[in-house]
């Protein structure tokens, strides 16, 4: 359990790092660099450790391992056509991965790190209506009433508050949702095919890409680097990188069906309530209603 406890503070911690850069005037691109280049670095040095890359073919070609993998039953593809499909899918992932932090961070200054970390997680949603759609996963019963839950929990944040009751998109917040539900569910579509035992190559590429991408920006908007930044990058690249780690730590001794639901209203409380500890941010309430409707619903949807 005390593992599942450090991935939860690990990922409060990001959301926090977030609103203080916000607070410090920090160059969002040059934070979000420093934080990737961390991780990608951290993730070769895996490979390498794992010697990854003395993995040779084995069987068929890919393009007949990615035919099987696609075909019907549930083929998992080979090291090597893993290693693969890693370079392939990861770099779509990692768009994803930088859109959803950019928003992350855009969502904090507009909206609070409280509803920012709980719209962060409602990201589940987003994979669990594409396997739906692909794969036919229906959901049982109490995992659908925890979708509605969310629906109405999104209903409420963009309700307006006068008493028209106007409905307004959140624009932030919205995209927060739907980007970071995409970069799960870039998580999902290797998962599916590929074996977990190589996901440091997909995860090198994720983090590469990310990095490329948000450098590229750094210079297109003519950033000005400073070590403040670049702390501050390095300081949110390590909870972002040991979320993972000690989540992968918690489910090898803690049930899927009890972490995940932990992990994902933990991290909200957690965020929630350290935005009105240290941050003195002002909840409305339908915003409090909201928020506990997602912590339900994210406990309901893991199930």
């Amino acid at each position: 359990m005390i593992y599942l406890v450090f991935a939860i503070v690990c990922s409060s911690a990001i959301a926090i790092l977030f609103k203080y850069s916000e607070k410090i005037n920090t160059q969002m691109y040059v934070v979000t660099s420093a934080n990737y280049l961390i991780a990608f670095v951290t993730s070769i040095i895996m490979i390498i450790f794992k010697e990854m890359y003395k993995v040779a073919p084995q069987g068929g070609s890919f393009f007949s391992e990615i035919s099987k993998a696609f075909g019907p039953g549930d083929y998992i593809m080979s090291p090597h056509a893993s290693l693969m499909w890693g370079l392939i899918i990861g770099p779509v992932a990692g768009m994803f991965f930088f859109s959803s932090f950019i928003f992350y961070q855009k969502s904090v200054k507009d909206n609070g790190v409280s509803l920012s970390g709980t719209f962060s997680k409602l990201g589940i949603l987003v994979p669990m209506v594409f396997s739906i759609i692909i794969w036919k996963e229906i959901p049982s019963a109490i995992q659908t009433f925890g979708i509605i839950l969310t629906i109405i929990a999104i209903i409420l944040v963009n309700q307006s508050s006068e008493e028209n009751l106007k409905f307004s998109i959140n624009t932030s917040l919205m995209a927060l949702f739907f980007l970071g539900g995409m970069a799960e569910f870039s998580n999902k579509i290797y998962q599916k095919y590929a074996m977990i035992e190589y996901k440091e190559m997909f995860l090198f590429m994720v983090f590469f890409s990310a990095f490329l991408i948000s450098t590229y920006y750094i210079f297109k908007e003519k950033c000005k680097i400073t070590k403040k930044d670049i702390a501050v990058g390095f300081a949110v690249g390590i909870p972002n990188l040991f979320t993972s780690y000690f989540l992968i730590m918690a489910l090898d001794t803690i049930k899927a069906t009890l972490a995940f639901p932990v992990f994902g209203a933990g991290t909200i409380l957690v965020i929630t309530g350290s935005g009105v500890v240290l941050f003195k941010e002002k909840i409305s309430f339908k915003n409090k209603i909201a928020t506990g409707l997602v912590v339900v619903a994210i406990i309901l949807m893991n199930i």
